[in-house]
């Protein structure tokens, strides 16, 4: 079959992976600047070296034989490395938490910094076009982005599909991403449900990083959907002094400060793997469907490509 992917985080490269292992022909897309999704990184230069912050998701955890297996060979590649801090069980992508985004996207046809923003139907093949893309001729179509922008993509095809995704909604998540220019002496590298804070980690002590003290901060999502339509400028400051009062120390001035709003942080849950209409040739991955974690998105996608012809 020759596929076309829409979204190309961890649901729509592993499902890539797969279908691309048996033999089909595959090209993927995102809006996004460069791999990552939820799994960003994000690099800034500041006067005593660049900082990078991994500003989505901090880490993550494998249970599943299938994701064990890939876990192991992206240690054996250095790609991936344990992180105590966070507890036993977790993993990080190195030297960034997008590290396995890219080695995935590395090996197919990714296409990065273009919106697909609609999907054609010609008979028993598909098309899709965005800004400078119209391309037709595919057997089948994998929708892999947040459960808030299918329907617009399959809602004229599959409405059955976008009531399904309609129906699951994700939590928001303000971020803000702070670095210094020495370490915060007697914080812990990990601070977790602290007022507002939900999360607060030490960036520069996971493993392979190098660079400035440099901290990530996620808030909680009642309090990020409370400050939602904010600004991030307004956003900011409060979100520095929740974390100055979860880690117990007046703030020293920042080398870098800023924020990020994540409106779809962390998925709903759907209760399937995926799902996929044969009849039409049309999928939906991703973590939304199955619950909101790496490992999941990623079983989502193998899941579907499995159940796709000769997947």
């Amino acid at each position: 079959m020759r596929v076309a992917i829409i979204g190309a985080g961890m649901a729509g490269l592993a499902c890539a992976e797969r279908l691309r292992a048996g033999g089909h022909a595959v090209t993927a897309w995102d809006k996004g600047r460069g791999p990552g999704g939820r799994m960003a990184t994000r690099r800034i230069d500041t006067p005593t070296g660049a900082v990078a912050f991994d500003h989505g998701a901090q880490y993550f955890t494998a249970r599943d034989p299938d994701y064990i297996a890939r876990v192991a060979d992206w240690e054996r590649h250095g790609i991936v490395a344990r992180w105590p801090a966070a507890g036993a069980h977790a993993w990080v992508g190195t030297p960034a938490m997008n590290a396995p985004i890219r080695a995935m996207a590395d090996a197919g046809d990714v296409r990065f910094g273009v919106r697909i923003e609609a999907l054609v139907r010609d008979g028993d093949r598909w098309g899709v076009r965005g800004a400078g893309v119209s391309e037709d001729g595919y057997d089948a179509v994998v929708i892999a982005v947040p459960a808030e922008q299918v329907a617009a993509l399959v809602g004229a095809h599959a409405p059955a599909f976008a009531a399904q995704a309609e129906a699951v909604r994700a939590q928001p998540c303000w971020t803000a991403m702070l670095a210094f220019d020495a370490p915060l002496m007697g914080v812990p590298d990990v601070l977790r449900d602290r007022g507002a804070v939900d999360w607060a980690a030490r960036n520069s002590a996971k493993p392979g990083r190098t660079g400035p003290e440099a901290w990530v901060v996620h808030a909680t999502p009642d309090w990020s959907a409370a400050h939602l339509e904010e600004d991030a400028a307004t956003v900011l400051p409060q979100l520095m002094a929740a974390f100055a009062a979860a880690a117990g120390i007046a703030l020293p001035a920042p080398i870098v400060a800023t924020a990020h709003r994540w409106r779809y942080a962390r998925s709903g849950t759907l209760g399937c793997d995926a799902l996929w209409n044969g009849a039409l040739g049309i999928g939906l991955g991703g973590d939304w469907l199955t619950g909101p974690r790496v490992e999941a998105a990623w079983l989502s996608g193998r899941r579907l490509a499995e159940a796709m012809p000769a997947g």
